[in-house]
């Protein structure tokens, strides 16, 4: 079974215990988020679906889907790209704090890495003393990967 099947069987198995469906249509949105390793657009997915299955899925259904896999953990979206990517823990059976975004501006590779709550907290209180609320804790830094500043060397 490839890493991507993996994947996918355990979305499967926290979607049916949560009492929803993955269903096949969903299945395919979310293994073209696992297989791109990138940030795609829905209308990317739009594509990815017609040229990998053969299906034709309107992009008010992408979203539709997209917003279904946000809901259940499964994907995250970057605010500021319009852009969604898989959850890099999906098999993880632990809490993984806050995460944050690292895109590389040159390719739009992204990592996903963890925040400690300290800091969310700490940051939260200066939201606060600014006569701010903060709405969502995601942070998203656009960067540079290593192999973008090898390249540019």
């Amino acid at each position: 079974m490839s890493k991507v099947q993996t994947i996918i069987k355990h979305a499967e198995k926290s979607c049916s215990e949560n009492g929803v469906r993955l269903t096949n249509k969903r299945k395919q949105v979310l293994t073209g988020l696992l297989q791109s390793g990138k940030a795609m657009s829905a209308y990317e997915l739009v594509d990815y679906c017609k040229n990998e299955f053969g299906e034709t899925l309107p992009p008010m259904s992408v979203y539709r889907i997209l917003d279904f896999l946000q809901e259940e953990h499964l994907v995250h979206k970057l605010n500021l790209a319009n852009k969604y990517i898989a959850c890099s823990h999906i098999t993880c059976e632990h809490d993984h704090g806050v995460p944050q975004f690292l895109i590389c501006r040159n390719c739009q590779h992204v990592e996903e890495i963890t925040i400690k709550r300290s800091t969310i907290n700490a940051l939260k209180k200066n939201v606060k003393e600014a006569g701010f609320h903060l709405t969502s804790p995601q942070l998203e830094m656009h960067c540079l990967c290593n192999s973008c500043m090898t390249n540019n060397s």
